[in-house]
């Protein structure tokens, strides 16, 4: 096992220099392509994915963004895999270690990608766990900062419902980059605390937890909103629907917030529960730059992770 593998498995693991690199390298990366630059560092280089979870923009991002830096991809659901038949994980990562040069791993345990990690001479890329979304996270700051400036300190940044994955991305986001988040979560569906607790020590700006919606969007120069309930939760899905409803984003809660906040959804979204059709398709709302955005920084991550650039 190679120690100086770069592995992104959660935004704790890099320090705040690299994270900022990764977002404006993507803004690059993405002007590149604007002025149709051809950029191959890639070729001969061969992705995996193993997902277990559906997916769609993470899935399409991955591959696109390999293709165009001029690399190969290999998808593998896990039913396809010897995992399925009980082989362990430090087996399979040792053993595609020798025919990959990276791989992204969406599972449901955070465990798992840590024991591929530990096990793996390559770079392992989380595309998502029940606890962390660590690129979504770089793609969704890309976009507040093509939309607001690259100085997110003076920002008002705001999480409106469940204290998931997504929201634990970016308590630490706002840890270890350095802006103010409010996160307005149901009592019973709070961020885990031991990650609330070490963002906390981490920071000096404001990072709160309120159960009033409106207080979180007040005055909020950025909104952002997710499904109530992620894969795996959907035998909970009426009891949130109920518990959620307040926190819906919606105009009667945008107009609390500046007049020109933007509204962000990393996708998919129910329309008429976390947020309705006509903020998601309003003025406000940013969420198809956002999901364009992801490609755009997985080329970064991709880049940086295989070092593929001098």
């Amino acid at each position: 096992m190679d120690k100086g593998v770069r592995h992104y498995l959660q935004v704790a693991d890099l320090k705040r220099k690299t994270l900022i690199h990764l977002i404006n390298r993507a803004m690059e990366l993405k002007e590149l392509q604007r002025q149709g630059v051809s950029y191959s560092p890639a070729k001969g280089k061969v992705l995996g994915m193993i997902f277990e979870k559906a997916s769609t923009r993470t899935r399409v991002s991955f591959e696109a963004a390999m293709f165009q830096l001029g690399g190969d991809v290999s998808f593998m659901a896990k039913k396809d895999l010897q995992l399925d038949r009980g082989e362990p994980l430090k087996d399979t990562a040792r053993v595609l270690s020798r025919y990959l040069d990276c791989m992204v791993v969406r599972t449901y345990g955070q465990a798992m990608v840590e024991e591929l990690a530990h096990w793996s001479d390559i770079p392992i890329i989380n595309g998502l766990t029940d606890s962390h979304h660590p690129c979504q996270i770089l793609s969704d700051l890309m976009t507040v900062m093509e939309k607001k400036g690259k100085d997110l300190s003076s920002l008002k940044i705001t999480w409106l419902g469940d204290g998931n994955n997504m929201a634990q991305s970016w308590i630490q986001a706002a840890a270890r980059i350095g802006f103010p988040l409010y996160l307005a979560c149901p009592e019973g569906y709070d961020p885990d605390q031991e990650i609330m607790t070490r963002a906390k020590e981490e920071t000096s700006f404001p990072l709160e937890l309120v159960r009033d919606p409106v207080e979180a969007v007040r005055d909020a120069d950025v909104i952002n909103t997710d499904v109530w309930a992620s894969m795996g939760q959907e035998h909970e899905a009426e009891k949130r629907k109920r518990i959620f409803r307040p926190f819906q984003l919606n105009q009667e809660l945008l107009r609390y917030a500046r007049p020109d906040c933007i509204v962000l959804h990393c996708l998919p979204a129910y329309r008429g529960q976390e947020i309705t059709d006509d903020v998601l398709e309003g003025p406000q709302s940013v969420v198809w730059d956002q999901a364009e955005n992801k490609m755009h920084l997985h080329k970064s991550v991709l880049e940086w992770a295989m070092q593929l650039k001098d």
